[in-house]
């Protein structure tokens, strides 16, 4: 399938953006605009014979091979979605995070039905693994924190879940390595490396990096077998992700509990002592959240501008589902 420029720098940003935002996936973006099955081409065609080609010095080749004009615009798309994310996004993550979250519902809301009606044949084995496919979303984005290990092997296999984590629309690979208990270690590592270039962080990071490359590497490939072999239930399964996932975009959560980053503790949160600590500084970081109704909110709900976030995230998906953006000039 041919993309445009435009369109795929747009979907780039789309994906920068997401990103930013804690508990959003880029997986999910991509799902959503109908570059996912490209994308994973791109990084499953990174192979033995794309290593040949690059020690070969065979550029051309080695370029058409991960449809690099098609990485080249994506890539550089997520790269300005990733700036106005920091300095858009965050602004709007940080005054009016109800609101924001109600567009992005509307987004992923809107998005499991178009989804599947990209299945071929809606049957009974189908429904269940859509089911299957929201549980596991749900339970994954309700599980709390666990305390960490710097032991190679384990980091390395947090590297693997992450990343792959990142791939699956619907779940955030950030969420995944806190949920292990590292993100309290491979942050700070980094840090200190850049500073110090301590020899002791450089193999930490590097054990983790590693691992980041086996899981996407080898969970595209997975991913896109799947696809190849079993499409409508891998539709299934993704957009089941995807609607569990609302879980943890839900507008409307009181933080339970919280991250000193400094001090690697976690600290409980209610009512009367939430207006102890400033969610919005640097140093702390909110792991954990209940879903409550407006009433029950510690902050101001915002219900009309969060109901009108939610609509126009309806309606950009049914422009989305009208377009023809997907079938445009090559790239």
């Amino acid at each position: 399938m041919n993309f445009s420029k435009l369109g795929l720098i747009l979907r780039g940003m789309a994906m920068g953006v997401a990103e930013v935002i804690p508990g959003v996936s880029g997986g999910t973006i991509a799902f959503i605009t109908g570059i996912y099955k490209a994308l994973l081409d791109s990084i499953k065609a990174v192979d033995h014979n794309f290593i040949g080609l690059l020690l070969g010095f065979r550029i051309k080749e080695m370029w058409a091979k991960i449809n690099g004009n098609f990485l080249l615009w994506l890539i550089g798309g997520m790269l300005g979605g990733i700036l106005v994310g920091v300095f858009g996004v965050t602004y709007l993550l940080e005054q009016y995070p109800e609101v924001l979250w109600g567009l992005f519902f509307g987004l992923i809301l809107a998005s499991v039905p178009l989804m599947l009606s990209q299945m071929k044949n809606k049957s009974g084995n189908a429904i269940l693994l859509f089911v299957l496919g929201a549980i596991i979303a749900y339970g994954v984005t309700s599980l709390s924190p666990s305390e960490g290990s710097t032991n190679y092997l384990y980091v390395f296999a947090a590297g693997v879940i992450a990343i792959s984590a990142l791939v699956l629309p619907g779940i955030s690979g950030s969420f995944i390595l806190l949920l292990m208990g590292l993100y309290t270690t491979i942050i700070p590592t980094l840090k200190n490396f850049l500073k110090t270039q301590d020899l002791s962080d450089f193999i930490l990071l590097a054990v983790f990096g590693m691992g980041c490359l086996t899981g996407l590497l080898g969970f595209s490939r997975l991913v896109s077998a799947a696809f190849e072999k079993y499409h409508d239930a891998t539709i299934a399964v993704l957009s089941g992700f995807m609607l569990g996932s609302l879980n943890k975009i839900w507008p409307w959560r009181n933080p339970v509990t919280i991250l000193n980053k400094d001090k690697a503790s976690f600290i409980s949160l209610d009512k009367t002592s939430i207006s102890d600590y400033d969610l919005l500084d640097d140093g702390i970081k909110i792991v954990k959240e209940d879903n409550v109704f407006p009433s029950d909110y510690f902050f101001e709900p915002r219900i009309l501008l969060v109901m009108l976030a939610f609509l126009l995230g309806l309606f950009l998906i049914f422009l989305l589902s009208r377009s023809n953006l997907s079938k445009v000039d090559s790239v």
